[in-house]
């Protein structure tokens, strides 16, 4: 089994890479614990603490989505439409440069955990502006797959319809 350069896996996927690090950290604290000039406990706190910041961020940013899909489809207001699909559209600009095979796996795990916080987000938001009918039908289980969430073409409206 051919095991990749950390200099190439840090190009390649950097979740990856800040956890392959903070254990190789943990192992070198391990073998050279009298060596007072690397705070070992700290280091590895931090590695690991941006891998798990950019997992955090591609999780946001799938949660914004689809929880703007969920209005797009559900809502019958008007006005927030085109801000919907520009929010969406900004999301997964930003996912292009986030998403490593690694937090592709993560967010496949995790899917219907974050759909359903964005369907809580996206009921509030709702409710909030009159629209209890469309936060009530929005659907328990997943509509969307992972690639339509993902999708630079996919929403789930006709898109001939002229926005406000």
């Amino acid at each position: 089994m051919k095991t990749t350069a950390p200099e190439e896996l840090y190009e390649r996927d950097f979740y990856a890479w800040t956890r392959d690090q903070a254990r190789a950290l943990r192992r070198l604290a391990q073998a050279r614990p009298n060596d007072a000039a690397v705070d070992f406990v700290h280091l590895v706190e931090e590695v690991r603490d941006l891998g798990r910041s950019e997992r955090d961020a591609v999780r946001s940013h799938i949660r914004t989505i689809i929880e703007h899909l969920l209005k797009l489809e559900h809502s019958a207001a008007r006005e927030p439409r085109a801000g919907w699909i520009i929010s969406i559209t900004r999301a997964r600009v930003a996912l292009e440069d986030k998403l490593t095979p690694t937090l592709r796996r993560d967010l496949a795990a995790n899917l219907d955990r974050l759909y359903a916080q964005a369907r809580q987000q996206a009921s509030v938001a709702l409710r909030v502006h009159g629209e209890a009918g469309a936060a009530a039908a929005l659907p328990v289980q997943r509509p969307y797959t992972r690639e339509q969430i993902l999708s630079d073409e996919w929403l789930p409206i006709d898109r001939s319809e002229p926005l406000p």
